[in-house]
């Protein structure tokens, strides 16, 4: 399975420079790719960071999210809660990989979601998140 984060979802819901690489990632998975709640909030809050840097109006915000709830209702992503289990294991990884990588802990819980639910790989246009991925021992989209 693959884990998408936030930024892929952005970039295919909000519009953004990655935009056909993101939708590329997903054309290009054998199966439906997965989220959490956490990444339904990230996405969200995106927008209203977007709306409060005046680069989109309401109106165009609230056209993303319905457009990404048609796409949940469409098949094109499977959400699931956030494990409780994804908290210990962000704990445990953060003892490990933030001394050596300078881990975020939003990065963490994403890569302990990820792992908790089973996923192969992470996709992600973060660096940061993409490199704590991967030190992890996830699999990883490339970067451009």
């Amino acid at each position: 399975m693959i884990y998408l984060d936030s930024s892929v979802v952005f970039s295919v819901q909000g519009r953004d420079a990655n935009t056909v690489a993101a939708i590329a990632l997903i054309k290009s998975t054998p199966e439906q790719p997965i989220l959490s709640q956490l990444c339904e909030v990230e996405f969200v809050n995106a927008l209203g960071l977007r709306m409060y840097r005046k680069g989109i109006s309401q109106t165009q915000a609230q056209a993303s999210i319905a457009d990404f709830e048609q796409n949940l209702l469409k098949g094109l992503y499977r959400t699931f809660p956030l494990p409780d289990r994804a908290f210990t294991r962000a704990k445990i990884l953060a003892q490990t990989l933030t001394p050596a990588i300078g881990a975020r802990a939003a990065d963490l819980l994403y890569v302990s979601a990820a792992m908790e639910l089973g996923a192969s790989a992470l996709y992600t246009f973060d660096q940061k998140q993409h490199r704590t991925a991967q030190t992890a021992g996830l699999a990883v989209n490339p970067l451009s």
